[in-house]
């Protein structure tokens, strides 16, 4: 059946943030790919989320070369979809890619080269079937390429019309400093800063990131809202069979702490009294905080993606 988007789409709710002090108005819940859209996972699921997000006003794609599993492939699934579903709506939609992780064997398929992130972002068009993203990102510093290659090919990148915008993931405060500068300097002022935050990890406050973004006019934008399902109802009872700290799947057992189980118990108990979930309770810190752009949230259902949109209505 051919897909048609919801015509409320942009009333259902969702609101927009401008992305510094650029034109760019970003979803304040934007999907992220980076779970759930591998080529290990059952397509019709993907598409069902990615349906159900555009039709409730998600219009932001998070996506990075290697997210998968395997690498690539969460691209290529994006690719099916904007051939089969969302080829009519390609100038609705906002679609992000990165380069900087291991991709390919040898000494070109990492890091911060201008070869690397060149061939890495043709590389990931093919895959998504799209002639430019509308941001591309350095996935992470590379303290061995001199700073001026990684940011002048990201320059080039610009004016080659195969990115619209540039953003930066994670790069340590004097850096991200140094970037910001060059890039104003020359013509493609830098859109967006990605970082982990969330109520367990708030470094990009504590190290001045945030200040830094606000100062400079640079957007903020959240990943990992739930430390990786911390901040659910998942742990109160402790280590569930099949959860991820059970796998050891990013999070390790000895991180659930008496002291952090306790701080849980505790958030969820507020959480109660407001009438909202803990996750709903975290995804609202979020939300509320000020110089954050957008919060990137997976989804391994449309159940959950629902519950998340649900944060942004109050």
């Amino acid at each position: 059946m051919i897909y048609q988007a919801d015509e409320s789409r942009y009333d259902n709710g969702m609101i927009y943030e401008r992305c510094g002090r650029s034109g760019v108005m970003l979803p304040k819940i934007s999907l992220g790919f980076w779970h759930n859209f591998g080529g290990v996972d059952p397509f019709e699921r993907s598409r069902a989320i990615t349906r159900y997000a555009f039709d409730h006003g998600i219009t932001h794609f998070d996506l990075a070369n290697n997210y998968g599993p395997p690498y690539g492939s969460a691209e290529e699934t994006l690719g099916r979809l904007m051939r089969d579903d969302f080829a009519p709506y390609r100038d609705e939609l906002f679609i992000s890619t990165k380069a900087g992780y291991d991709m390919w064997p040898g000494p070109y398929g990492n890091w911060g080269s201008r070869k690397y992130l060149m061939a890495s972002l043709d590389q990931s068009l093919r895959r998504m079937n799209i002639d430019y993203v509308d941001l591309f990102y350095s996935h992470r510093f590379d303290p061995s390429t001199p700073i001026e290659e990684t940011l002048q090919a990201m320059v080039d990148i610009v004016r080659q019309g195969k990115a619209l915008y540039l953003g930066i993931s994670r790069w340590p405060l004097e850096p991200l400093r140094k970037a910001i500068d060059y890039l104003a300097a020359h013509d493609t002022p830098l859109l967006i800063f990605q970082d982990k935050l969330n109520m367990l990890n708030r470094a990009p406050e504590e190290n001045g990131t945030l200040e830094l973004c606000r100062d400079r006019g640079v957007g903020f934008i959240s990943f990992s809202p739930l430390a990786q399902g911390l901040l659910t109802n998942r742990y109160l009872n402790g280590i569930a069979p099949d959860s991820r700290m059970a796998k050891e799947k990013f999070l390790r057992h000895e991180m659930l702490t008496p002291e952090l189980l306790a701080q849980l118990k505790a958030w969820n108990a507020e959480a109660e009294a407001e009438g909202m979930t803990l996750a709903k309770k975290a995804l609202r810190w979020i939300l509320d905080y000020q110089g954050v752009t957008s919060v990137i949230v997976g989804a391994s259902s449309v159940e959950q993606l629902k519950d998340n949109i649900g944060s942004v209505k109050g």
